[in-house]
């Protein structure tokens, strides 16, 4: 006799989750160990919670209100603090002592861009056709190779790209980097509740609706899987962080590890300054003295009173806009893991497939469930000290986001900063490029003008696309 189902039916009933066992006579063995399994690792309790708060939120227009611009190294500082050639050559001490790994997150797929396959195995080379995995992964090979000294590399997965991701790599000899020096990890899931009622939804019969727990759940997996542990045997102090749909990203940059470290700050971040109040894209502030992040989804629907506010020396208040690039001390992270800072989950309604009671598969047209996740930023108030790094955009960053024909942030968008940013270090180098032609460079042939100049010869001229590699 299978006593499962009678202890599953007390446990859920006390929670009024019973219905998840409605279609267990139908179900095969390897379903019900796999439902069971699902419905195991669920803490009934805290979701009910989480559940009864979704009505509760932060009260953004009293924190837009409070808030200040935050304290930056700004571009085009006429005087600043600690120059720019003495945070670069920190940050290479930092590299060449081996005290800096990479957490990359690409636990996302590319369905917004109609790819239905990891995001980091989409192609956005406009020469190459190279991968956002091979473009980042090289960056680190490249930046190793520069330092003569290892960066080990943290990838994290979700349940959707773990097994894909690792074929990947391990087809394409993880790009260069040793597999030795390469983490794979996969990030935590939270089940989808129905908003009305608060009750789980099946996205099959046999199957919890599960979704990734957001990059804050990081943190939990870090320290699950072992990655904490081996971070710290491996004697890093720092970690790079960044997500995979950047393929301008300057991986682990020297200036911004340099500012970093000269400042003792434990948590810092890039930004860069918005082009409007209404951008679509995290504002980076100093509320109560402490860096917080709040999201265009809760600024946006703010009067423009609030969200046009300005400094005393007529600065906008909301300029700086979040990369999502950071730089994390690894003593924060293993204190916040280890010593249960308890990152709060943001609440969002989305549009969830599910089975009816009658079985039935559910495409909703419409909200009709709360997903719970945590995000990352949200260690800023917890860390000892964190500053703020403005970088030009058209440079270092360019997320592949949107599907063609958007605005912004789409693969020929990204593609065009792409070309822009490497013929101009082309020209830089005396080179000549005819307008409108696509130019490439690999990260295994420089990483940025300097390194170009150190390569080419001057009155070369490129008049058919090219990739340098």
């Amino acid at each position: 006799m299978d006593n499962r189902r009678e202890r599953l039916h007390a446990h859920l009933a006390e929670h009024g989750q019973e219905h998840l066992l409605a279609f267990w006579d139908e179900l095969s063995a390897d379903q019900r160990a796999r439902l069971v399994e699902q419905i195991d690792g669920v803490d009934l309790v805290a979701l009910k919670a989480l559940a009864r708060s979704t009505t509760a939120a932060e009260d953004w227009a009293e924190l837009a209100r409070r808030a200040h611009s935050p304290p930056a190294f700004r571009l085009n500082d006429h005087a600043p603090r600690i120059a720019q050639e003495q945070a670069a050559d920190r940050g290479q001490q930092a590299l060449a002592a081996g005290h800096v790994g990479v957490i990359l997150v690409a636990g996302g797929q590319g369905t917004r861009l109609g790819f239905e396959h990891p995001k980091g195995m989409f192609s956005i080379g406009p020469v190459s056709g190279d991968t956002l995995f091979k473009i980042l992964l090289e960056k680190i090979a490249a930046r190793a190779r520069v330092a003569r000294m290892r960066i080990p590399l943290y990838l994290m997965t979700s349940p959707a790209t773990h097994e894909e991701t690792l074929a990947e790599l391990a087809a394409n000899e993880y790009f260069g980097l040793s597999h030795d020096d390469v983490r794979v990890f996969c990030q935590g899931t939270m089940p989808a509740v129905e908003q009305d009622s608060g009750r789980l939804l099946l996205a099959d019969k046999h199957e919890l609706a599960l979704s990734p727990d957001g990059h804050g759940g990081m943190l939990a997996a870090l320290e699950r899987t072992g990655c904490l542990a081996d971070m710290r045997a491996r004697g890093l102090r720092q970690l790079f962080y960044c997500q995979v749909d950047n393929p301008l990203v300057s991986m682990c940059d020297p200036e911004f590890l340099g500012y970093h470290l000269l400042t003792n700050s434990e948590l810092s971040t890039q930004v860069v300054a918005k082009r409007t109040s209404r951008d679509k894209v995290g504002n980076v502030v100093s509320i109560d003295g402490k860096l917080r992040i709040i999201e265009y989804s809760d600024l946006n629907p703010l009067d423009d009173a609030i969200v046009e506010r300005r400094a005393a020396d007529g600065t906008p208040i909301f300029w700086a806009g979040n990369t999502a690039i950071h730089v994390f001390e690894l003593a924060l992270l293993e204190r916040a893991a280890q010593g249960g800072t308890a990152l709060p989950f943001h609440i969002a309604r989305k549009a969830v497939p599910h089975v009816d009671p009658a079985g039935r598969k559910v495409e909703p047209s419409g909200p009709n469930a709360v997903k719970f996740e945590k995000f990352i930023f949200d260690l800023l108030p917890e860390a000892l000290g964190s500053i703020v790094v403005e970088v030009d955009d058209s440079q270092t960053f360019a997320p592949v986001k949107n599907a063609p024909g958007e605005a912004r942030d789409t693969p020929e968008s990204v593609q065009r900063q792409m070309i822009d940013l490497h013929a101009g270090w082309l020209r830089a180098a005396g080179c000549e490029v005819a307008a409108e032609v696509a130019v490439e460079i690999s990260p295994r042939f420089a990483q940025n003008a300097e390194e170009v100049a150190a390569q080419i010869r001057p009155g070369l001229t490129v008049t058919q696309p090219r990739y340098f590699c």
